[in-house]
């Protein structure tokens, strides 16, 4: 069984911080295609569009589809750092410290609002689809996401009786 965790753990850490650097990739792409977007005649004729509100609402809601990928690769970064530094602790053997509790909250927080960002996204495809040509985003309501906040809610406050209980069997030793 410890063969199976210090494998995990190793893993996980090296997982971990390939998915930093990705992360930051999509981050470096992202702020590119922002700084060297197509211009709006390229959209608009990729689209097949001819001048008009629809199109410019395409050019905005592509440009806001752009930032808020930015803003979620940016919170992805915040939950990734948590992430390793709870790794550490748990590679030294001591997880249950206030710490870990405080950022699996954290972490929690910011995927609930990687959640909302994911719903935003979605009301901006269905905006932006030009009729009878759906912009399909891969986006919007996520049961699977939203239990995931809950649980991670649920073990921060695990951690938290963790961290308590430990610091009590301390007090009395």
């Amino acid at each position: 069984m410890s063969h199976a965790r210090s494998a995990a753990l190793p893993t996980a850490y090296v997982v971990l911080r390939i998915l930093v650097v990705l992360n930051a990739l999509a981050a470096a792409a992202i702020i590119a295609l922002l700084l060297f977007m197509p211009t709006e005649r390229w959209i608009m004729a990729e689209f097949k569009l001819s001048p008009s509100p629809q199109a410019e609402r395409l050019v905005i809601g592509l440009h806001a589809l752009a930032i808020l990928c930015l803003v979620a690769l940016g919170l992805g970064h915040l939950v990734l750092k948590r992430l390793l530094a709870i790794v550490d602790t748990v590679r030294v053997g001591d997880p249950f410290v206030a710490e870990n509790a405080s950022r699996l909250r954290t972490i929690a927080w910011l995927m609930l609002a990687g959640q909302l960002i994911s719903l935003l996204i979605a009301g901006i495809g269905e905006a932006i689809s030009p009729p009878g040509r759906p912009v399909d985003l891969d986006a919007g309501l996520s049961i699977p996401g939203w239990l995931a906040v809950i649980l991670t809610f649920v073990l921060a406050s695990v951690f938290e009786e963790g961290a308590r209980m430990r610091d009590d069997l301390e007090g009395t030793i």
